[in-house]
């Protein structure tokens, strides 16, 4: 497995990067500067597990008679395990009885806990941006719609010492998009959402952290985002960390007039 990168001390000083954080840090608990938290998303965000779903996935499509297209399996990106078997379903035309579904659940669990437990590789700039949060001192928490049997694997990799809390797909009523995981997360941490960052790549996972209050960070990835009025988009998590978080954080908390306005951080 591909290891994670050495627990930060906490009382260790960030090292600043060239893009400008527009003295956005200060001290306290959010405010119009530095957030209260900071909340990831696990999924195509920190780490490329969803190559590992793209596998587990077809040859769940396979084993049940059909094949997974890749306008189905795109639109499964952000979606919880009960959401996405409900897809699937529907894709290879079988009936969803109870018992075909916890089958199924237990057979897409089992292929892709291998891989999991395999390698699971960091996306561009994530363990950085994770040790540099860290060493700033941020409460951090994990917001993910993977079950917790499959996040805890992840987290082998991940490493725990870098959140707070975390929540998983099967410990919320509602799943992304609502706003339930990221509140959560936030409550555990004693914080509010409204005053915290999210870290996303996925329109459900957006809507959600949206939804609860935060200022949404959105990476790039395969599948589209649609701008919101505090949704900032950044090409990868490559140069960001701490100050460049709590930058996101305040133009997510003054853009007001243009929900448009300086979509990149760093954009003059």
């Amino acid at each position: 497995m591909t290891p994670g990168p050495p627990p930060p001390r906490r009382n260790e000083r960030p090292a600043r990067r060239a893009l400008s954080a527009e003295g956005a840090v200060r001290n306290g608990r959010g405010g119009r500067g530095r957030p209260a938290a900071v909340l990831w998303d696990m999924d195509g965000t920190l780490v490329d597990s969803e190559r590992l779903w793209d596998v587990s996935l077809a040859e769940l499509a396979v084993s049940l008679g059909g094949q997974l297209s890749p306008s189905t399996r795109t639109a499964m990106v952000g979606t919880d395990m009960a959401t996405t078997l409900r897809m699937m379903f529907d894709e290879v035309g079988r009936e969803a009885t109870p018992a075909a579904v916890a089958a199924a659940w237990d057979e897409l669990t089992e292929r892709t806990a291998r891989l999991f437990a395999t390698d699971i590789p960091w996306l561009p700039g994530a363990a950085a941006a994770l040790a540099d949060v860290c060493t700033a001192g941020l409460p951090a928490a994990l917001v993910t719609s993977t079950t917790r049997d499959l996040t805890e694997l992840a987290l082998d990799t991940i490493g725990r010492q870098f959140f707070d809390a975390t929540v998983c797909g099967d410990e919320v009523r509602h799943t992304k998009p609502h706003p339930e995981p990221y509140l959560r997360a936030a409550a555990l941490l004693g914080v509010d959402a409204a005053d915290c960052v999210a870290v996303e790549d996925s329109p459900n996972g957006a809507t959600s952290a949206e939804a609860a209050g935060c200022t949404v960070v959105v990476v790039a990835s395969e599948v589209s985002v649609p701008d919101g009025p505090r949704r900032i988009a950044v090409p990868s998590l490559v140069g960001v960390g701490s100050a460049e978080l709590a930058t996101a954080y305040h133009r997510g908390r003054s853009v007001v007039h243009d929900p448009v306005e300086q979509r990149l951080l760093g954009s003059p």
